[in-house]
């Protein structure tokens, strides 16, 4: 990759729902930006990332000589599954070995703050958080599902609401508002008829996710299995910031705690209020920060920071990249 006047820098924020792609001038302007389907590897599958990720970086880079390329991905995890997705870009003509592949919570990190201790926590379609401390170190998790571990988003939320669901409707489980309201929501004749479309695979398992705004609104209303839910969740999300502050011994610092993720954007009042409360029990110098942009201003500020971007030039992004992605303009450094 060359550089010269009209260089650039491309920035890519790939989660389970859409993936936005953004070319900078090194001043931080915005040269194009791009939205396209979803783009996690674990959801799609890694060719059908790619193929989504290519079409992306091709269309905002057109023309331009690009200095740096910086993707963050849902989905990328462990060590082994970036170092698969580097192999399966080798071959596009836009990739080189510097390009920076890592877990989208980075972008979400960086959009929300530039601390140098840092926990950024996630709970969008699944739920996932970083921590990062002055010295480099960092705190991570698997985020494979049940097996490492994890529960909650939009897909938990929405699978444990139809469990509940399920067994009110058989008599083994109690009484629930949301038995009624699934199949209404989800468009099916019947709670039967939807466990049955699931289990033959003619619905795909991710439909569930949509379930998560009826689960708040049915614990609003007062419903006992939604509002447990709710409180759940709240408590995955409390638990993973405290893993990352304990691991990184940052309990007792003042750490900016970002949240994002459309389940925490929802901005229910029980579940953030339950949030807070949490963590000012186990970490009160702790500042909770709620992030309601997009987090590929996080993306382009560090693709800037890679290609050599000062400071005025971080600034202009953050303002620049939010019009463009069509989100409300964030607070912070």
């Amino acid at each position: 990759m060359s550089a010269g006047r009209n260089a650039i820098v491309v920035a890519v924020d790939g989660g389970g729902s859409k993936t936005d792609a953004v070319a900078l001038t090194l001043d931080g302007r915005v040269v194009a930006h791009r939205r396209g389907p979803g783009s996690s590897p674990q959801l799609e599958g890694l060719a059908a990332s790619v193929a989504v990720i290519d079409e992306l970086v091709t269309a905002v880079s057109s023309g331009h000589p690009v200095v740096a390329i910086d993707l963050y991905l849902s989905g990328l995890d462990l060590p082994v599954e970036i170092e698969r997705f580097r192999e399966a870009i080798d071959w596009l003509p836009w990739a080189a070995p510097s390009t920076i592949i890592d877990n989208d919570l980075f972008a979400l990190l960086r959009a929300g703050t530039d601390a140098p201790d840092a926990v950024a926590v996630v709970c969008g379609t699944g739920v996932n958080a970083v921590g990062r401390r002055a010295d480099g170190a960092t705190a991570r998790f698997p985020s494979l599902g049940g097996i490492s571990g994890d529960w909650g988003g939009g897909y938990g939320l929405g699978e444990q609401a139809l469990w509940f669901a399920a067994r009110d409707l058989d008599g083994r489980g109690e009484s629930t508002a949301l038995t009624a309201a699934i199949a209404e929501r989800l468009e099916s004749g019947s709670l039967m008829e939807l466990i049955e479309d699931l289990h033959f695979r003619r619905r795909a398992m991710t439909d569930l996710a949509r379930l998560a705004p009826l689960v708040f609104e049915a614990a609003r209303a007062g419903d006992a299995v939604a509002g447990s839910l709710v409180d759940r969740q709240a408590d995955e999300i409390v638990a993973f910031a405290r893993a990352c502050l304990t691991r990184l011994d940052l309990l007792d610092r003042a750490v900016p705690i970002v949240l994002g993720g459309g389940i925490v954007r929802s901005g229910d009042p029980r579940m953030l209020g339950r949030i807070e409360a949490g963590l000012a029990s186990i970490a009160p110098s702790a500042n909770l920060e709620f992030f309601a942009s997009a987090p590929i201003i996080g993306a382009a500020l560090l693709a800037l920071e890679a290609g050599g971007a000062g400071p005025a030039a971080l600034v202009l992004a953050r303002d620049e990249v939010a019009a463009a992605a069509g989100a409300p303009v964030p607070v912070g450094g």
